[in-house]
């Protein structure tokens, strides 16, 4: 769907440069999406491998950020080989809900109630993050915080449209869940892509 070179805004990773590749093709659905567009891979050009990566090698920053839509719907082996063999780094932002495929250095689950990870993307999971958009995401994200690994990083991240709101509640439930850490949009904040 589209490719960039910014700054990674959430997660374990934030605050790094990083080349994102954001893939066409969701089929989750969340109604909060900020990508909706993305989710008709139909709408969007396809692009070589080769492509896509001297792109990305175009740029100082050696980490490629793998998102879409839904990027476990398409086989990544291809694209994350190339991009090892370039000298780059591989993280994935998904939601878990397709079969992992891929060489990964670094896996973000973020996972979505309208479709379950799998198994396997639990347990690869370097960082957890949920997105929480009311008080029962909280649950929720336990539930799924019992799956990981047990060097799985755990982040909880306000809904934007209810940052306000839910704020407040994710910094009191870290202060009593401290192996919970809080994660911010910070690339809206900054107002960058």
């Amino acid at each position: 769907m589209e490719q960039f070179y910014t700054i990674q805004g959430e997660g374990a990773n934030a605050g790094r440069a990083a080349y994102f590749i954001r893939l066409g093709g969701c089929d989750v659905g969340c109604h909060w999406c900020d990508v909706k567009e993305s989710w008709d891979a139909d709408l969007h050009p396809r692009l070589s491998i080769e492509s896509l990566v001297a792109e990305a090698s175009a740029h100082s920053g050696r980490n490629v950020v793998i998102t879409g839509g839904e990027p476990l719907m398409h086989d990544l082996g291809p694209l994350t080989r190339a991009l090892h063999e370039a000298g780059l780094q591989t993280w994935m932002e998904t939601s878990g809900a397709h079969p992992l495929s891929g060489e990964w250095d670094w896996i973000c689950l973020s996972p979505k109630k309208f479709k379950a990870p799998l198994p396997e993307v639990l347990r690869n999971a370097h960082e957890l993050k949920v997105v929480v958009f009311n008080k029962s995401d909280f649950a929720w994200a336990e539930e799924h915080a019992a799956q990981v690994g047990p060097d799985c990083r755990l982040f909880l991240q306000p809904e934007w449209g209810k940052a306000a709101q839910v704020t407040p509640l994710i910094i009191d439930y870290v202060k009593q869940h401290p192996q919970w850490q809080v994660s911010l949009q910070t690339h809206k904040y900054l107002d960058i892509p």
